[in-house]
């Protein structure tokens, strides 16, 4: 029979995989390849190809690199290391993870621990391990104050599921508050983004709680709310499966990825008001994208997807121009025609195709890590 501890290791690894999905499609897509990525530092993209704006902060295989003017650098070790965010003063917000636990850093933007946040390792190495817990998707609200997580309590022993907290950025969890109440045995609420006037999140849950027509089936739901432990309101419905969600640097925009309950994954826009989603709009249907993330000067957005078919994920460079609409150029009179007469109508713009740069080639970025950027 099974030891407890046995049992407990196996439970654990599978609700923190549930708990900390980003995208369900993920592991049923990618496959081993024969070749290891190399280290980003091993394969530095020329700068003069292309150099994103800012700095860019991703994850790849436990260690946490930086991307500036066209160069790598590695920011720590490979010691699971990972979701990287901003904080307002330039500082990095992160999760270190353990095999049965993880915790909140705050690191320089150099890698090095400015404060250790989290401490949710069980009393000690023996005890039971339903006693740890998880911290995972850490934000910072605009004015730096307030640290919003994904948060594994209340729980019950193995019962590992995520809800979303909110604590004071330079307290400790005891000072935290829950906000959200989770679904059981879904994985829970994550992957908070604190926007004007409330708190947009990722809720995952059974379509079929949603709609008699739903399948009895696991999907990604964006959820707003603007105060603790409120029923709170979807934004998008069971049948789109959306997660991830990012707001543009104006605030007008969302990014996400939906699914539509399929095994795809598609780059989807659609505008904000501060309380509602406007209609949808699809830019990329041929990839299978992850965390999409808007340049902090509004000049495209950057994503990861696979290089080649089923390959490790690559960084990528959508530039503004290709979901931006093209504005009608204005009319003008016709060259001495009479002033008051009738204006002809302009000519219609050309429509021009601008696609994604892959700016990585042989790298294996972490897709379940959300990017980080610093203008």
């Amino acid at each position: 029979m099974i030891s407890r501890f046995a049992l407990a290791a196996v439970l654990a690894a599978v609700m923190v995989l549930s708990g900390t999905a980003t995208f369900i499609a993920l592991g049923s897509r990618t496959s081993r390849v024969a070749v290891p990525p190399e280290k980003p530092t091993s394969a530095t993209p020329r700068a003069q190809a292309l150099t994103l704006p800012g700095t860019l902060y991703m994850s790849q295989d436990g260690a946490l690199y930086s991307l500036s003017v066209g160069r790598f650098h590695q920011l720590t070790p490979e010691a699971g290391w990972t979701q990287p965010s901003m904080t307002p003063d330039g500082n990095i917000v992160a999760v270190k993870q353990a095999p049965f636990y993880s915790d909140i850093y705050v690191l320089n933007r150099f890698g090095s621990v400015v404060r250790r946040v989290t401490n949710n390792s069980a009393p000690n190495k023996n005890s039971d391990p339903g006693l740890n817990h998880w911290a995972f998707y850490p934000r910072l609200s605009a004015d730096g104050k307030t640290m919003w997580l994904a948060y594994d309590k209340p729980k019950f022993q193995y019962d590992v599921v995520l809800s979303i907290w909110a604590m004071p950025a330079t307290g400790t969890i005891v000072q935290g508050r829950v906000w959200t109440n989770a679904a059981d045995y879904t994985g829970g609420d994550v992957q908070p983004l604190p926007v004007k006037g409330g708190l947009m999140y990722t809720k995952y849950d059974f379509a079929s709680r949603y709609a008699a027509n739903q399948p009895d089936r696991l999907v990604g739901m964006l959820w707003l709310t603007n105060r603790a432990f409120s029923v709170g309101r979807e934004l998008t419905s069971p049948s789109e499966d959306c997660r991830n969600p990012a707001v543009s640097p104006d605030g007008t925009q969302v990014a996400m990825i939906c699914t539509y309950q399929k095994q795809e994954s598609y780059l989807t826009i659609a505008s904000w008001n501060g309380s509602t989603l406007g209609p949808r709009k699809t830019i990329i249907s041929n990839q299978l994208v992850a965390q999409p993330t808007w340049a902090p000067d509004g000049s495209g957005i950057a994503y990861l997807a696979p290089g080649a078919g089923a390959g490790p994920f690559q960084l990528w460079w959508l530039p503004r121009a290709a979901y931006a609409p093209i504005p009608s150029p204005a009319p003008t009179p016709t060259p001495g025609g009479p002033h008051n007469g009738p204006v002809p109508a302009p000519s219609p713009a050309t429509a021009v195709v601008v696609r994604p740069v892959q700016v990585t080639t042989n790298n294996g970025f972490d897709a379940t890590s959300p990017l980080a950027w610093s203008g």
